[in-house]
């Protein structure tokens, strides 16, 4: 029972190192970097380039080239970028759910 138990916590243990690794270390890749950050207007969906309003964002714009889809090909969001050269995704909402870093 003590093998079991132990054994229990290194796997768990490992677990939580890999999802540790998983997540942003780079400060370049961070979400507290200025340039990557919500809070941020460049990356804000108050920013009329970033709004869902905005008719070059919206699901109903059939023309719209910057949609994001799922793999059924279902419209699930859209991408911009900023100034900075963060490219922001955004549900159909308008809430920011992903962003890819500027190139450096």
């Amino acid at each position: 029972m003590k093998y079991l138990i132990t054994l229990f916590l290194i796997v768990q243990a490992v677990l939580l190192v890999r999802s540790a690794n998983a997540q942003a270390n780079n400060w370049q890749n961070s979400p507290n970097n200025w340039n990557n950050s919500i809070n941020n207007y460049e990356n804000s969906p108050n920013n009329w380039q970033n709004s869902p309003n905005n008719w070059n964002n919206n699901a109903n714009n059939w023309n719209a080239t910057n949609g994001v889809y799922d793999n059924r090909g279902n419209r699930i969001g859209y991408e911009t970028q900023s100034s900075t050269g963060v490219t922001n995704v955004y549900d159909n909402n308008g809430n920011r759910i992903g962003y890819t870093p500027a190139k450096q």
